[in-house]
């Protein structure tokens, strides 16, 4: 998962600041590096390093950032490489001089990597799926052999990617002397917006991953970009858009809006915040069905995805709600750390227990997921350290037993605490007194009450059913051993964490 947003500006040239802004707000959906490109009279500048964004640019950075359009990415590593290399934006010299941002994930990379080089000629540097989905495109454009491009040689170009790749992707791309584009892949799993603020100094557009960096912004919410759907601002502020998949099936990432989405984000017209008030509504009905023999004194959330369910559940049960756990706002998020050794020693960093809403009470804790366990089972023993009579666990997601294999790094299946055991197994390999998930049609509803148009969610992390049918076994396989935490700290132990940066050190 990562976070990409893309601004022009009709008259401004402080757009790197703007954008570095954006991904200061996207910063939760990656932690791993940070990369901004701009343009100025046909030159790109470049800064790309590997952590947070704040590290990442420095004053001396921002100012040589130059020119009126930009695009900037935060990277979460999807098959757990922290390589410098591999930050983005990307960046190809022909035809016409590209940079390019995506969230999401290729499933035909192999062949797509081969095609590349033994049809286009085209060299890949690095072992991401992001600079292939680059060089895929550069080439279709690269075909029309012109000299000067229009909006409609993009579309083609777009439509033509549509045919060789699969998978997951949201992009957004930049040519020097023409303007930004983005576009969405056919099922639309991954989120992209678009947004324009106009002030008396200009107009300025901006693409990006998630309604809250264009609101926080002062930017206006124009639409969510459809499946398949390509968009284009050129350097006069006109806006080009055009469908350029053959066949759409929109069907967005349910996990979105169980954890990586900003509560305060609306994707494809859906509220998260409302999505994560009905799972908490939905959680308490099925605790009323099946524990009613159980007595809780308080519900208390694990920080901060499960604050908003955690709430309405307390609600709707009418038992005391409390912020019992402390989160430690200067530590990543656990759920994206390369390395289980990482994610152990992290939790007690990240979290404290407020003893006196534990001692003598039976506690029930909420979480947005349970995927490996390694937090769950640590906050467990916590809540008993602090003196909880008993500790009872709620997960606002079902189940996670499957690999997602379209831009979220999970486990490997043979690391998910829920590989090959029921409810009460895994309830006992956490150290809690009961265990209670949320049902899949359940949350289903929870999100598709925001916009019932959309009747398909991927929701293959937690029933296998992958939406662009061309999974199979060898395929997961591939992915399990790229995503193995063994094959992460190996990644992570023989890659250098020296980054080449260019024009702007």
């Amino acid at each position: 998962m990562c976070g990409i947003v893309g601004i022009l500006s009709t008259t401004k040239k402080d757009t790197a600041l703007y954008i570095y802004d954006a991904l200061t707000i996207l910063q939760h959906r990656g932690q791993d590096a940070a990369g901004i490109v701009t343009s100025h009279k046909g030159r790109f500048y470049m800064r790309k390093s590997n952590g947070l964004v704040k590290n990442a640019f420095r004053t001396k950075h921002m100012t040589k950032l130059l020119g009126d359009m930009g695009i900037g990415h935060v990277r979460y590593p999807t098959a757990g490489s922290s390589s410098g290399a591999e930050a983005q934006p990307f960046y190809v010299n022909s035809p016409y001089g590209i940079t390019f941002a995506h969230n999401g994930n290729l499933t035909n990379t192999e062949q797509l990597a081969k095609e590349i080089f033994e049809q286009d000629l085209r060299h890949i540097n690095t072992n991401s799926d992001s600079e292939i989905l680059l060089n895929v495109f550069a080439s279709e454009l690269a075909k029309l052999q012109k000299q000067r491009i229009n909006e409609n040689d993009i579309f083609a170009s777009v439509t033509q990617v549509h045919k060789r790749v699969r998978g997951a992707y949201a992009a957004i791309g930049m040519i020097p002397g023409y303007g930004i584009f983005g576009f969405r892949d056919p099922n639309g799993i991954r989120p992209l917006i678009l947004g324009k603020r106009t002030t008396k100094g200009g107009t300025k557009y901006m693409l990006a991953s998630e309604s809250v960096a264009l609101t926080a912004l002062g930017y206006k919410i124009t639409r969510d970009i459809k499946p398949g759907e390509a968009v284009i601002i050129d350097r006069k502020g006109d806006v080009h858009t055009q469908q350029c998949a053959e066949n759409t099936d929109h069907s967005p990432c349910i996990f979105e809006f169980v954890y990586f989405a900003r509560p305060d984000s609306v994707i494809d017209n859906i509220s998260v915040y409302k999505s994560r008030l009905r799972m908490g509504e939905k959680l308490a009905d099925n605790i009323k069905r099946n524990w009613g023999d159980e007595k809780i004194d308080v519900v208390i959330p694990i920080p901060d995805t499960s604050r908003v369910s955690a709430l309405q559940l307390a609600h709707k049960l009418g038992v005391k709600y409390s912020e019992g756990l402390i989160k430690n706002r200067y530590i990543a998020r656990t759920f994206i750390m390369p390395g289980q050794k990482q994610r152990k020693k992290s939790v007690r960093q990240k979290l404290s227990a407020i003893e006196l809403e534990f001692k003598g009470k039976n506690v029930l804790l909420v979480d947005d997921s349970i995927v490996r366990g390694t937090t769950s089972e640590q906050i467990v023993q916590m809540a008993r350290d602090a003196g909880a009579n008993k500790v009872f666990f709620a997960s606002a997601a079902p189940a996670v037993r499957y690999p997602n294999v379209y831009g979220i790094d999970m486990a490997s299946e043979k690391e998910f605490i829920a590989h090959n055991k029921d409810t009460d197994q895994i309830c006992s390999s956490i150290g809690a007194d009961r265990l209670i998930y949320q049902d899949l049609d359940d949350l289903i509803w929870c999100v598709q009450q925001g916009n019932k148009s959309i009747k398909k969610f991927d929701c293959s992390c937690f029933n296998g059913q992958y939406i662009t049918n061309d999974i199979d076994k060898s395929y997961l396989d591939h992915i399990q051993s790229l995503r193995s935490d063994s094959a992460k700290e190996k990644n992570n132990t023989n890659e250098s964490s020296e980054l080449i940066c260019n024009d702007v050190e």
